[in-house]
């Protein structure tokens, strides 16, 4: 009797195992590695698209406001706040028990104008934007303590070369924003993870200047808990080696490496490309070949890719808190109109119906396989 009773335990259990495989939940497979997150729209936060709050309900452990909680639009004019589409971002959130992540604080783009400019349309003092910027950050930051677990709190503020980007901020505040930006986030939440998050963050003039970054704040006593790799990918470039390297090297400064707005672009890259204008209609239709969807042979390449990036985040996942992707549907993606209007592209896990493409079965394999 024990025996059969035993024997039936155990096959409970393996078809309780297999049941969970079957399930085909990315946020399942990598529980143990690392989040696995993706960006939510507006229309998602609202509800209005089901089929989206479906699959981020089931799919994804970590969620991050795709535009929401960016400045222009929680801080309009200012001393003028508007908090609906955040708040509804976060309670989402909490009702589904993901790790929250606020994007962004301080970003040169998506900003409004009278952040940098006093009432006659001329550049604030240092202290003026201090000040404002200290406001900005107190307020959210604190608004939101102990609900938001992470804060991209700088945003793309060095290029390829590693110089600093020349943005308002810069010309104001010289580099003294960035340590400013952080201070003054720890101080309104001192158990939130804290960001800086880029693009292009492979280059190695990049990864060099960010690296210094992170030390610097360090060795000031201002903490910064990881740097975000944006990971919006091309079937050719960064390599796996280039990407390694950065990855690698964002560890050895000390900080976590946060995958945070993945995709994966299957369209030709423009980048490098010139084109006469007279030739534009041309251009456009080279630069857009898959209207009706990917060839076999290219969905197959592009699968690949995806692959070999997720074998490099489980390789490393000592050193990654989290992999997010910049959205849920391939309709959804900014990458179909970027940087050519009316391109059509397929970067996602998602298709146009909504429906899980072969490659999400893969990814889920991959991490079955590594266990």
């Amino acid at each position: 009797m024990k025996r059969i009773i035993l024997l039936g335990l155990m096959t409970l259990a393996v078809s309780n195992v297999t049941a969970q495989k079957s399930e085909g939940s990315l946020k399942k497979a990598y529980q143990d590695k690392f989040y696995i997150g993706t960006a939510m729209n507006l229309e998602q936060i609202n509800g209005t698209d089901k089929k989206s709050v479906e699959i981020i309900k089931k799919q994804f452990s970590s969620i991050v406001a795709e535009n929401c909680m960016k400045s222009m639009y929680l801080q309009p004019q200012e001393g003028q706040f508007f908090f609906k589409d955040a708040d509804k971002f976060v309670e989402f959130g909490e009702k589904n028990k993901m790790f929250i992540i606020g994007h962004t604080l301080i970003w040169h783009s998506q900003a409004p104008d009278w952040f940098f400019v006093d009432k006659d349309g001329k550049n604030v003092s240092p202290e003026v934007l201090k000040q404002r910027m200290k406001n900005h950050i107190t307020t959210i930051v604190s608004r939101y303590k102990r609900r938001v677990k992470g804060w991209d709190v700088v945003n793309e503020a060095i290029l390829e070369d590693g110089s600093y980007r020349k943005s308002k901020f810069y010309e104001i505040l010289g580099e003294e924003f960035i340590p400013l930006a952080f201070k003054y986030a720890q101080e309104a939440d001192p158990n939130a993870e804290l960001y800086y998050n880029d693009y292009n963050e492979w280059h190695p003039g990049k990864v060099k200047r960010v690296t210094m970054l992170v030390k610097d704040l360090k060795s000031k006593g201002i903490r910064i808990d990881g740097v975000g790799m944006q990971a919006h990918i091309g079937m050719d470039t960064p390599s796996i080696d280039e990407y390694e390297k950065a990855i690698l090297a964002y560890a050895e400064s000390g900080v976590k490496v946060n995958i945070t707005e993945l995709d994966i672009s299957a369209l030709p890259s423009p980048w490098g490309t010139s084109a006469n204008i007279a030739d534009k209609v041309a251009y456009d239709e080279k630069m857009n070949p898959y209207k009706k969807g990917l060839p076999k042979e290219v969905q197959t390449q592009w699968e690949n890719r995806y692959e070999d990036f997720f074998s490099l985040f489980l390789k490393h996942k000592d050193n990654i808190r989290r992999v997010t992707l910049w959205g849920v549907s391939d309709n959804q993606s900014w990458k179909n109109d970027f940087p050519i209007k009316g391109r059509t592209d397929y970067p996602l896990l998602f298709d146009r119906q909504f429906k899980a493409k072969p490659i999400v079965r893969k990814l889920i394999k991959l991490v079955e396989e590594s266990n």
